[in-house]
């Protein structure tokens, strides 16, 4: 079958999950248009020394991230077999932290900026409450659109059954890496230590778990350990790009800010509660991934507290 046919039935696929998802459509569609609206008006803006200055400290947070999930899949040579308990556990411990930096690092600080900006509480907390209304429908929007695999759940999205198992899983990983990048770049807009690097912190902490996850994944689609630990670390390199779309994109105008501190935010949330959970629970293992959990989160909330 030739690359135009495939193209043809790709698009085929996409007008038919349109069809079938209108006000999804119309919704994720009118957010990308939003956030393209932002990274030009950013780009007109410029860049001046502050801001080069401020654009570092991102760059430097989604590094840390990539490195972070390198190293996570480097531990695959030392923890082969790897029991799922402990791996449930693992995971929930990330989930528990990227809860945490949701909340602590990115709604609260988006709370705070919004109030200088407007004398209503009311409009403050609707600007964030709407980032993070579109950050979940931004990753709504790419879980229905994007071809991709969960092991709870399996393949998902139009033409799945077409692509590799293997690419199905970068994808998955990309939908998930992608919003970290993007809560990185968007805490260090401002330039504000106390907000980008507790949750910098917190990310690339719970990047090695993650790293490791995804290198024994890959594992299952049949790579070599080699093969899996070098494309799990590429993945980490999409945290760089996340890190740079999360800084433009709050750096346009002042009301970017909090509306991005939001947006972040959701597309963390959702991601915590549509991917991370439920695979942490498919091997029976509750009680160990809530533990986790529930350790990850008050780790966050002391980091929070030590380094902003």
């Amino acid at each position: 079958m030739s690359q135009h046919t495939v193209y043809q039935e790709l698009m085929h696929a996409w007008r038919l999950q349109a069809q079938a998802n209108p006000w999804l459509t119309r919704a994720f569609f009118a957010t990308l248009a939003l956030l393209l609206v932002l990274l030009i008006m950013s780009a007109a803006h410029g860049l001046d020394a502050q801001h080069i200055a401020h654009f570092r400290l991102a760059l430097y947070g989604g590094t840390a991230g990539f490195l972070a999930t390198s190293a996570g899949a480097l531990l695959i040579f030392l923890l082969a077999r790897l029991k799922h308990q402990l791996q449930d556990s693992m995971l929930g411990f990330a989930a528990g932290m990227m809860l945490a930096a949701s909340a602590f690092s990115l709604i609260l600080p988006g709370l705070e900026a919004a109030g200088q900006l407007f004398n209503s509480s009311w409009a403050s907390a609707g600007v964030v409450v709407l980032g993070v209304g579109l950050g979940s429908l931004l990753m709504l929007g790419m879980d229905r659109f994007t071809p991709h695999e969960h092991q709870s759940t399996g393949p998902c999205g139009p033409e799945c059954q077409r692509i590799s198992g293997i690419w199905l899983f970068v994808f998955a990983i990309a939908l998930h890496n992608i919003p970290e990048g993007m809560a990185i770049g968007v805490s260090f807009a401002q330039g504000d230590m106390s907000v980008g690097l507790p949750l910098a912190t917190a990310i690339a902490i719970q990047d090695i778990p993650e790293g490791l996850a995804v290198v024994m994944a890959l594992r299952l689609t049949g790579l070599s350990n080699k093969r899996a630990v070098l494309l799990a670390a590429a993945t980490g390199l999409l945290e760089v790009f996340g890190a740079i779309l999360g800084f433009a994109m709050a750096s346009s105008l002042a009301i970017a800010y909090p509306l991005s501190m939001g947006i972040a935010a959701g597309a963390m949330i959702f991601v915590v509660s549509h991917e991370v959970i439920p695979e942490t629970h498919r091997n029976g293992n509750q009680t160990a991934a809530t533990v986790g959990l529930m350790g990850g989160f008050m780790v966050m909330l002391l980091l929070d507290t030590a380094l902003g």
